[in-house]
């Protein structure tokens, strides 16, 4: 019974981790996107690298924690971004 309840807690444990780290995910690529709107407005196109918003606009991104993906289109187009736990 014991074994039980150690799982069970252990299994809930990884399950509320895994949907932080997903929340998280959906935060960062909204702040991303944010950041490259702000940019966009401020300097009249969207930046052409992530690094750029983390440079100029406080964009703060835990690399350790998440892979981010960045693709700029245009300099009139709202880049791709995608954002995965690692």
């Amino acid at each position: 019974m014991a074994v039980l309840l150690v799982v069970a807690i252990a299994g809930g444990a990884f399950f509320i981790r895994r949907a932080q780290r997903e929340q998280g995910a959906v935060a960062l690529r909204n702040s991303i996107l944010n950041s490259a709107r702000q940019c966009c407005a401020i300097e009249g196109s969207y930046p052409k690298t992530v690094e750029h918003l983390e440079e100029h606009y406080g964009l703060i991104i835990d690399h350790d924690d998440y892979v981010v993906s960045y693709e700029h289109l245009a300099d009139n187009i709202v880049p791709s971004v995608v954002v995965m736990p690692r």
